[in-house]
């Protein structure tokens, strides 16, 4: 199955004490990079997620976002610290009763003194964080697979267009390259008959040359190896694994065989030919690049 590196997944997960929200996204890259940002209290789940993901993940530049947010009656709890709140009253008291005022301290009062409220973070429950990061995760991801996966399919019928368009182009070299022989013949006699008075031509010298010419432009071989590739590569699109890589190579693969049909050829039509392939092929090897 083709997929695209390029994708993007979102996710979330609730409940009573916390909301986690994940989001997702990726461009191409050789292997699979994944660089994770997370809040310092869900560290501990790091190696876990990475796990997670490359199970259905394997190339790509991923980025992923974690944020949590919980609510803020379970994130925190207040105390009162009544020693302080003595030692202050107490204080006032005194003070009071030395200067000879009235004392009319309250705990209204008291509580806003500096150290009387205590305000701790309570410690979460990492079972719990853990349920809602995976429950998020597991829905990023396949949210993110699925984007991958329509992006693919949208590469493969372009690479597939192209396959067909390949296949043409050799059909045309095929129907072109018995013709240049047979043209190279008659320009060879001509130029003999030109040259000899008596018009007298050896036929088995001719035969010879015309073999050697022949031998020196074949691309039989290059044009049955094109077809090759070009059947491998589409059977490889039905593959239930990442085919960036085997694509890729046969890519390399339809370029040399190319070069090898330009290299040998001394005809015009022929080499256009060889070079709206060798383009073609180049385009294919570009949107391979965005492939898993």
């Amino acid at each position: 199955m083709v997929r695209s590196m390029t994708g993007y997944g979102k996710g979330f997960a609730e409940n009573s004490d916390a909301r986690v929200t994940i989001e997702m996204k990726s461009v191409n890259h050789r292997y699979l990079d994944l660089n994770i940002k997370l809040p310092k209290k869900l560290n501990f789940l790091e190696s876990q997620i990475r796990n997670k993901i490359s199970e259905s993940i394997f190339r790509g530049k991923v980025d992923l976002y974690i944020t949590l947010n919980e609510h803020a009656d379970a994130c925190y709890t207040v105390s009162v610290n009544n020693a302080m709140a003595k030692s202050y009253l107490d204080a006032i008291s005194d003070m009071a009763s030395s200067l000879g005022i009235d004392n009319d301290m309250k705990a209204s009062n008291i509580v806003r003194l500096p150290d009387v409220i205590e305000l701790e973070e309570s410690d979460s429950d990492e079972d719990s964080l853990k349920e809602l990061v995976m429950s998020a995760l597991s829905d990023c991801i396949a949210q993110f697979v699925e984007s991958r996966i329509a992006e693919g399919k949208r590469l493969q019928a372009d690479l597939v267009s192209k396959m067909d368009e390949m296949l043409t182009l050799v059909d045309k070299l095929e129907a072109r390259s018995p013709q240049i022989i047979e043209e190279y013949k008659a320009k060879l006699s001509a130029k003999i008959k030109e040259l000899l008075d008596d018009n007298k031509i050896d036929e088995n010298r001719i035969a010879q040359e015309v073999t050697i010419y022949a031998d020196k432009v074949c691309i039989d071989e290059e044009m049955v190896r094109l077809k090759s590739h070009v059947v491998e590569t589409r059977s490889v699109f039905d593959l239930d694994k990442e085919v960036g890589r085997k694509l890729d190579f046969l890519a390399q693969e339809l370029n040399r065989e190319a070069n090898t049909i330009l290299s040998k050829s001394t005809d015009v039509e022929i080499a256009d030919i060889g070079i709206t392939l060798k383009t073609l092929i180049e385009k294919v090897r570009e949107q391979i690049q965005n492939i898993e």
